[in-house]
């Protein structure tokens, strides 16, 4: 039975199930508190729980007096749909971020390898003295952090950073609600993956002035025309393997340098979300060329492959039903790779 809350003061031993460890929770409260110069990442190739729950964290400490800086690794701007949630210009380039921050927040991040060209400044942050909190939702986090505030069973990692705001007493103001929102709204797949307590938070979001319908369009049904053709060619070449992952079936395609040409980071992640469709399949994967022989590789499962566990033996991480890695060589390398690693994964009840 769910309690009913007021929106304006939750109670987040409802809205949440009390998981997150409230000595960590203390401790990163604290932290914020107190800073006047803070940096905060997202992992590389940054998604919207991962910039969202950041540029929504950034705002509140910058109201709260602090300088402020948000950016990540790769690529050297953000997709369009997430700079537009930068309302205060918050957005630095990797370039622009200080080597040794003197708060450094690592936002949606498991590991200090997704953090990419800006990982090396977790350890000197430390050895210089400073603090690193990282913020996360991923069950194979390493607790790379001076402060560790990480909690598995959070729908996103904007989850986590509203609770932050709360703990800090600030206001929800509409553009914060806006950068939560689009982190909840991707991270469980449209609600496809809502829990009673996320419709909760997400009411509050909406009661602080979020145009949800325009929020939905903006990141996840609205594409240049160029991306049509993309997806015919990427589509077309798609496999599907029925007595793979387990006896479950699988899909996979690849998307190259070539196709992609023209098009944004948000036009290439988006394909894994029609080869997931597939009915056939348990797993989907879609493997994405970065630069000549790198690909990064997105797994999403239905229900029953642990894809979680796939992605970390193979160098990645994420979710038990959604994660990735990244992979150096040719697809007709890394597919076999991939291929015996399903056969192996384990199985969810």
């Amino acid at each position: 039975m769910i309690a009913l809350v007021s929106m304006a003061s939750p109670s987040w031993g409802a809205l949440s199930g009390g998981r997150l460890d409230p000595q960590a929770l203390l401790a990163a409260t604290m932290l914020l508190r107190d800073a006047t110069d803070v940096t905060l990442l997202a992992h590389i190739n940054p998604d919207a729980d991962a910039l969202g729950s950041a540029l929504a964290l950034g705002q509140v400490l910058r109201r709260r007096g602090a300088t402020v800086r948000v950016s990540f690794g790769w690529p050297r701007v953000a997709p369009s749909a997430l700079a537009a949630l930068d309302t205060d210009g918050l957005l630095v380039t990797a370039d622009e971020v200080p080597a040794t921050p003197a708060t450094l927040v690592v936002m949606d991040t498991g590991s200090v390898e997704r953090l990419g060209p800006l990982g090396d400044r977790v350890a000197a942050t430390i050895e210089a003295g400073g603090q690193v909190l990282v913020i996360d939702h991923h069950a194979t986090n390493t607790y790379f952090g001076t402060h560790n505030l990480v909690d598995a069973t959070a729908e996103a990692t904007a989850v986590l950073a509203l609770r932050l705001i709360d703990e800090l007493g600030e206001v929800l103001t509409e553009p914060v609600a806006r950068c939560l929102y689009a982190g909840l709204l991707t991270d469980t797949g449209a609600f496809r993956r809502a829990t009673p307590s996320t419709h909760l938070i997400a009411a509050r979001l909406v009661e602080a002035g979020v145009d949800t319908q325009a929020v939905s369009r903006e990141l996840m049904d609205s594409h240049p025309f160029g991306w049509l053709g993309m997806l015919a060619k990427v589509l077309d070449g798609a496999v599907l393997e029925p007595a793979g992952a387990r006896g479950l079936g699988w899909v996979w395609t690849t998307v190259s340098r070539e196709q992609a040409r023209g098009l944004g980071i948000e036009e290439i992640d988006s394909v894994i979300d029609l080869v997931r469709t597939t009915r056939e399949a348990e797993v989907a994967a879609v493997l994405k060329e970065i630069e000549p022989g790198e690909w990064a590789v997105s797994l999403r499962a239905v229900a029953r492959v642990d894809v979680g566990s796939v992605a970390l033996g193979l160098g990645g991480g994420g979710h038990r039903l959604a994660a990735g890695f990244t992979a150096v060589g040719e697809p007709e390398d890394i597919i076999p790779r991939l291929r015996a690693a399903l056969d192996a994964a384990p199985l969810l009840r």
